[in-house]
């Protein structure tokens, strides 16, 4: 059975995290890291540009070689995106499990302790869609409609909010009116969309019972 998770955001302001892997995936992982203000290192014998450019600008440190497990040490989150040696991944795992850090092997659930859900970012918003391993490429189809959706004017509303967020707290002592006062301003936001299901699950569901 698929296991759903526990989900939470983690603080890794300020702490080591370490990414195995230098192609276009290990640097989206990478980013989404040095968004979350983290200690980068990142461990592969070549790296894909981007990751190069920020390797040479100093905002990640660039190990040139394969893993060694003294790298793991104050590691809080290791992202193993290897998936070319389960035997490397399981002996990874076996090492997270002993060394009690977090491991996210992409694609890999079954050689994981924590999973990266797919996210959508718009100014302060993080949405993480997560489907419990079963269904990966619909989770990045579901973060790029709802990208798509959200736009540009999202991210200005919520920095209006943010600002009547702060205002409130300024001038308003009593906790109970200041959550009256920003339930009522998110009055009449509503998301609405509709969902198309491809044809071929259309087609299954139609078919005759048995």
């Amino acid at each position: 059975m698929a296991n759903p998770g526990f989900q939470l955001s983690l603080d890794v302001n300020g702490r080591i995290c370490l990414v195995l892997g230098g192609d276009d995936e290990a640097t989206e992982k990478v980013q989404r890291l040095l968004d979350a203000s983290a200690k980068v290192i990142v461990i592969s014998p070549t790296l894909s540009d981007e990751l190069k450019k920020l390797t040479a600008s100093a905002k990640i440190l660039h190990r040139v070689r394969r893993f060694r497990e003294t790298d793991a040490q104050g590691a809080v989150l290791v992202i193993n995106t290897l998936r070319d040696d389960p035997e490397f991944s399981r002996s990874l795992l076996a090492l997270a499990q002993k060394e009690r850090f977090l491991l996210c092997a992409v694609d890999q659930p079954e050689f994981s302790n924590a999973f990266l859900p797919a996210v959508v970012q718009k100014g302060h918003l993080r949405l993480a869609i997560g489907t419990s391993g079963v269904a990966p490429a619909l989770a990045s189809r579901l973060r790029q409609d709802l990208d798509q959706l959200l736009g540009e004017q999202f991210s200005q509303f919520l920095e209006w909010l943010a600002a009547i967020r702060d205002e409130t707290k300024e001038v308003e002592p009593d906790a109970e009116l200041r959550r009256a006062r920003l339930r009522e301003v998110v009055n009449g936001f509503k998301l609405t969309g509709r969902i198309e299901y491809p044809q071929a699950w259309l087609d299954e569901q139609n078919k005759p019972k048995a």
